[in-house]
């Protein structure tokens, strides 16, 4: 039976209707239990991460699975810009797909050919095995397959921040997102998020990406800078992580009630 699939984050930053800021939630945990807490918190998007948390394809998987009920939409981090672990990743149903560590129009034009088929890109062709096709259920899949994916690369050091507006030009990139936490580390200000510099650098980067026409995102635990950003042109913001969460609600309950009683 033809099914429908649901639309990239790259679609729905670029529907005229949408009038606001999309926040996202981090999933770090690998646990499929939190990607579906986190999926139907009302958040508008969720970052599955396999970068910086213990996820193997299995893990994805199943969060893809957990997340799939819910009217969030769920993107894939992938650990590095390898055109192989982004073709597993997408046949593995991830609509979209965020690539780290992106700072050159030759790493983005590769990130974008890994996430298309030929003649525009290099993905294999796998979808009457994969579940992104649905087995085969989502008509026409293979000649579409552009409409049912999104790339997204993230701009992490200084020189990502000069090329942002060519980064965000390169064909089959459908918008860029800024990581603080490493462009800080690569300015010399490592853990400084939200100093001067590293404020300025991202907004640089909003411009250039803004002047390519492209939505731009960030990320930004701390919610003046959240709000801030969103004022200044975000188009997508992720304000928490799953395991940020718990560790700060679970320190407020160990000081509620042991510490306050000693």
């Amino acid at each position: 039976m033809p099914l429908q699939l649901k639309p990239t984050l790259g679609a729905r930053l670029a529907d005229p209707a949408r009038d606001r800021t999309l926040f996202g939630g981090w999933v770090c945990s690998g646990s499929p239990v939190m990607a579906e807490i986190m999926a139907g918190s009302g958040l508008d998007w969720l970052m599955i991460d396999m970068e910086h948390a213990p996820n193997g394809l299995e893990s994805v998987l199943a969060q893809l699975y957990a997340a799939s009920g819910y009217e969030a939409t769920a993107i894939v981090r992938v650990p590095s810009n390898d055109p192989v672990i982004i073709k597993q990743v997408l046949d593995l149903g991830a609509q979209t797909i965020m690539v780290p560590m992106v700072s050159t129009v030759a790493e983005a034009e590769g990130a974008a050919r890994a996430a298309q088929y030929p003649p525009a890109g290099i993905r294999g062709v796998g979808s009457a095995l994969a579940r992104s096709a649905r087995w085969n259920r989502v008509p026409d899949y293979l000649q579409n397959g552009a409409d049912h994916v999104s790339v997204i690369v993230q701009i992490e050091t200084p020189e990502g921040v000069e090329n942002a507006q060519a980064l965000a030009s390169v064909p089959g990139i459908d918008g860029v997102f800024i990581g603080p936490s490493d462009l800080a580390a690569s300015m010399g200000l490592i853990g400084q998020q939200t100093h001067p510099e590293v404020v300025a650098a991202v907004k640089r980067a909003f411009a250039g990406v803004a002047a390519a026409g492209k939505p731009v995102g960030v990320n930004a635990f701390d919610p003046v800078a959240a709000r801030d950003y969103a004022a200044s042109g975000a188009s997508f913001v992720l304000v928490g992580a799953d395991v940020a969460i718990v560790a700060r609600a679970s320190e407020k309950l160990a000081q509620d009630f042991i510490e306050k009683r000693n």
